[in-house]
């Protein structure tokens, strides 16, 4: 009986373990809204007056519309209209 025990012991916490780490492996990188570096109708979300949501920008690096980037990466991105930004820009 105490190996009963022992084996259903070692078989939950290898649950847990591995739960846990399942958890730790689909949240993915640390993600952060960049300005300015999206594609006309390529941004994630909202793009300022007159749009909505993913997919509305209407030009390319749009100032204020942002696209989920990798973080700490936004300002190192370059653009034909400057770096990306972590705040809107001016249009």
């Amino acid at each position: 009986m105490k190996s009963f025990a022992l084996t259903a012991a070692a078989i939950a916490l290898a649950a847990i373990t591995t739960s846990a780490m399942a958890d730790d492996a689909t949240k993915g990188p640390a993600m952060e809204k960049c300005y300015g570096v999206s594609l006309a109708g390529k941004n994630d979300c909202k793009a300022g007056a007159g749009t909505s949501c993913a997919g509305t920008s209407k030009m390319d690096y749009q100032g204020n519309s942002w696209k989920q980037v990798p973080a700490g990466t936004c300002t190192t991105i370059m653009t034909p209209k400057g770096n990306g930004s972590l705040t809107p820009k001016s249009a």
